[in-house]
């Protein structure tokens, strides 16, 4: 349910007038040919739409004001070939509202020692032409991520690919409908949050629903329609006896079964791209969803639990960024610690519903009972994750702001089997260590819920930061508690100073 196929980036490059038809020809040439290995490269995810050169302030503000009013339009790149001078530039960067990225590169990788002359200088200017561009946006103090090197090299394409992504994720917020089947887990204070503040900042609205709306949706499950679910589940997970035909749990599967149907249905007719639910408001419902919300994460939507909306987004936001590479996105918890002298670890899990995306290998379809809610005992997937880097992240309503707190990990694989823990789970060690990590995470206000990828890493969610204007905290093998506190005092006084300037 992730469709980006409509989508595109617009490569834009900027020159003047002055240079005279021959060069700004030339110029043309250069950025069909690179738009062309754009849309050829791999790692770049949506169509790179190569437009006409820019040399007037009017052509700038044309441009950008179509940006903002294409909905397929998710982001620009920016290339000075030449020198363009960067007052041109304010009238349309004053307005533009989508994420800018600026390359500084130029066409030629190499100078031609043995032809160089000026009119060669004179055509390839991106040298200082990009910096007279950057100095505009610093002093506009214009967000944007700025890539250098030669536009052909991996590295360049992979950081033009990333950055694509994190458009695509910040693209997808803009639009994003987020049903709260349930207000959130009584007296719990971080999954909270100002609503308001959250669509104004992020696009993204979030309103209220009750279970009822979507037993409707259950009520109407046809038994071809349940006949049909049970046997994907056959076939996709390895179900324990007594959960097939005949067994003597088979209806609790065939009810988890109905709950997906019904809640998908609700989903797709709402247009809802997220969703949370909590154990304390699941009206008739004779489970707690845990196979139901497990399946649709892996089809993309996001979730969070007990009424998390910030997690349940950013889970739809990082699953949009995933798609199409290596690794999986999951709501987390941190659960439990593993404390040893030597290394401390991190389980994470919860208590149903994380995605099967992470999982290492076929999941096992089990029902346990489950000792909270008053409900019947409801399906899940089990499974533990693979080994690997991976990234916890978490966005928090701090009053004044917003705050996206990431802690980069090492999933590592359990030290033991776990046959009585009937639920998905991940090992991880954190960076530089739990100690410092957990204090971290507690000093910074990071919630117990989060978004856990293998395939998204900390130079995603800089670059999101960036694009949302919000603050960013980040827990890696660089981090010292002293230089935390002074970073988020720092933060402090920042926000306070340009909040309204971003």
């Amino acid at each position: 349910m992730i469709d980006i196929s409509q989508k595109e980036v617009w490569f834009v490059v900027g020159s003047q007038e002055l240079y005279g038809p021959e060069t700004l020809l030339k110029v043309a040439e250069h950025a069909a040919i690179m738009g062309k290995g754009f849309n050829e490269a791999s790692q770049i995810p949506v169509k790179v739409v190569t437009k006409d050169t820019l040399k007037s302030p009017k052509q700038v503000l044309d441009l950008c004001l179509e940006a903002n009013s294409n909905k397929n339009c998710i982001g620009i790149i920016t290339w000075m070939h030449t020198f363009s001078p960067a007052k041109m530039w304010i009238g349309g960067l004053s307005i533009l509202n989508k994420p800018l990225c600026h390359l500084h590169t130029q066409y030629n990788a190499e100078i031609p020692w043995a032809t160089i002359d000026m009119d060669f200088m004179n055509l390839n200017q991106s040298a200082h032409g990009d910096r007279e561009f950057g100095f505009m946006m610093s002093r506009m103090r214009k967000k944007r991520k700025v890539i250098v090197g030669h536009w052909q090299e991996e590295r360049v394409l992979t950081k033009l690919g990333n950055w694509t992504r994190v458009a695509l994720g910040w693209n997808e917020l803009q639009n994003l409908k987020v049903a709260r089947i349930g207000d959130n887990m009584r007296e719990v204070a971080v999954t909270e949050g100002d609503k308001v503040e959250a669509q104004l900042r992020f696009g993204m609205s979030v309103n209220g629903y009750d279970s009822s709306d979507v037993t409707k949706h259950i009520e109407k499950v046809t038994d071809v329609q349940l006949a049909d679910l049970l046997a994907v589940y056959e076939a996709s997970y390895n179900l324990t006896p007594s959960l097939l035909e005949g067994g003597a749990q088979r209806q609790s599967l065939a009810e988890a079964a109905k709950i997906e149907l019904g809640l998908r249905a609700f989903l797709e007719e709402g247009g809802f791209g997220a969703f949370t639910d909590t154990f304390e408001n699941l009206g008739v419902w004779k489970q707690l969803p845990g196979i139901a919300t497990q399946r649709l994460m892996a089809d993309g939507y996001g979730f969070g639990g007990e009424g998390d909306w910030k997690t349940a987004a950013m889970v739809r936001a990082l699953k949009v960024m995933n798609v199409g590479l290596e690794g999986g996105t999951s709501f987390m918890e941190d659960y439990t610690y593993h404390f040893t002298p030597q290394k401390s670890y991190v389980l994470g899990s919860h208590m149903l519903e994380i995605c099967p995306s992470i999982a290492d290998g076929k999941p096992s379809c089990e029902v346990h009972p489950l000792g909270i809610g008053g409900k019947e005992d409801p399906a899940r997937l089990v499974f533990n994750s693979p080994a690997g880097d991976a990234i916890n992240v978490s966005l928090v309503d701090m009053g004044t702001r917003f705050r996206l707190i990431v802690n980069e990990v090492t999933a590592v694989k359990p030290m033991a089997e776990l046959p009585k823990l009937p639920v998905a789970r991940v090992l991880w060690d954190c960076k530089p260590n739990l100690d410092v990590a957990a204090t971290a995470w507690i000093l910074a206000g990071g919630a117990h819920h989060t978004v856990y990828s293998q395939a998204v890493t900390t130079e995603f969610m800089e670059d999101f930061a960036d694009i949302a204007g919000i603050e960013l905290l980040v827990i890696d093998a660089n981090t010292t508690i002293r230089n935390f506190k002074d970073t988020i005092n720092a933060n402090e006084a920042y926000f306070h100073l340009f909040q309204h300037k971003l």
